[in-house]
């Protein structure tokens, strides 16, 4: 569908059929060299989002879908105008990066905070660009000390792949964290074992650093949602949930973005500077620099933050 629509517009398009590889370290030299000859590429398989953080040495032009089917692509999230989260995504950077004090709080007790980068240089983002726009980039954790309030699973983050990619739970599971450190798990002792378990599983699996905390970042697109369970598809979910702005995630289990475990917070409250930019898991774009003058632009996306999706997969 995607092809063809190319072709009515006069675009001259190639298909490409990439085999998924649980833990791709980069693209296959055939891709690399059709990319190479082509003014854009567009990747729908997997492996663009697994190296997202890389150098795919596509001179800024490889585009990642994270519309995963035909309904999410036709839906708001796929047809508003990019350029208005794209615009609302640099809004936020700046506001987020020189912030001097932010505090993350939810309903169920994650309560952490700390100051942005505030930082000439700009911050870590991925080498792609991606459709739609769902987040801002990520924020370092090494500046943030506090708790997280976790959902009753832990997954990945879309960079390897591995079985069981997610480790789920019962009860209350909280992980502190001290400018960028775990410091430790806390709640039902059934659910800090499984905790621990899996961060010694996945950091022994890849030699990675077990208690680094990388970066955080949250949703900025209410037009995303998922409508089937998280649980029957968590690898699906993980990709493709978390630009709903009622999700805010951290990487973590890594010394590098995006890590291999995600924390994943619901509902977040997010006070920028003694602004409440997010409240309950709602992102209020006309508290943000700029933000006022973007809805007035598009109208599109004015009237998806006026009725946000809420369906997250649980």
């Amino acid at each position: 569908m995607i092809a063809e629509a190319g072709r009515r517009i006069g675009a001259s398009v190639t298909l490409k059929e990439v085999a998924f590889e649980p833990q791709a370290t980069e693209v296959p030299a055939e891709v690399r060299t059709a990319m190479a000859l082509a003014d854009r590429t567009v990747f729908l398989a997997r492996i663009g989002d697994q190296l997202r953080f890389s150098d795919m040495k596509s001179n800024g032009q490889a585009v990642v879908s994270y519309a995963l089917d035909v309904g999410m692509l036709g839906s708001a999230y796929g047809t508003a105008d990019f350029r208005a989260f794209d615009l609302l995504k640099s809004a936020l950077n700046r506001m987020l990066g020189g912030a001097r004090a932010i505090h993350v709080t939810c309903p169920a007790g994650t309560d952490f905070r700390g100051g942005g980068p505030r930082s000439v240089a700009p911050l870590q983002d991925v080498s792609i660009y991606r459709f739609p726009m769902p987040v801002f980039t990520p924020i370092p954790a090494a500046g943030f000390t506090g708790t997280v309030a976790l959902p009753g699973f832990l997954v990945g983050t879309g960079s390897m792949y591995y079985d069981p990619y997610a480790r789920e739970y019962d009860g209350a599971l909280f992980a502190t964290f001290t400018e960028g450190r775990i410091v430790g798990f806390s709640g039902d002792k059934a659910a800090v074992d499984a905790a621990e378990a899996h961060y010694r599983f996945v950091a022994d699996k890849f030699g990675v650093d077990r208690d680094f905390v990388h970066s955080w970042h949250a949703g900025i697109h209410p037009g995303c949602e998922f409508s089937g369970k998280a649980s029957d598809n968590y690898e699906r979910w993980s990709g493709a949930a978390f630009g709903n702005p009622r999700l805010l995630h951290f990487h973590t289990c890594g010394a590098y973005a995006p890590g291999e475990i995600s924390w994943n917070i619901v509902d977040p409250t997010i006070i920028v500077d003694g602004i409440e930019v997010w409240k309950d898991g709602v992102l209020h774009p006309e508290l943000v620099p700029g933000g006022p003058e973007i809805l007035d632009r598009y109208p599109c996306a004015k009237a998806i933050f006026a009725a946000p999706k809420r369906n997250i997969g649980f």
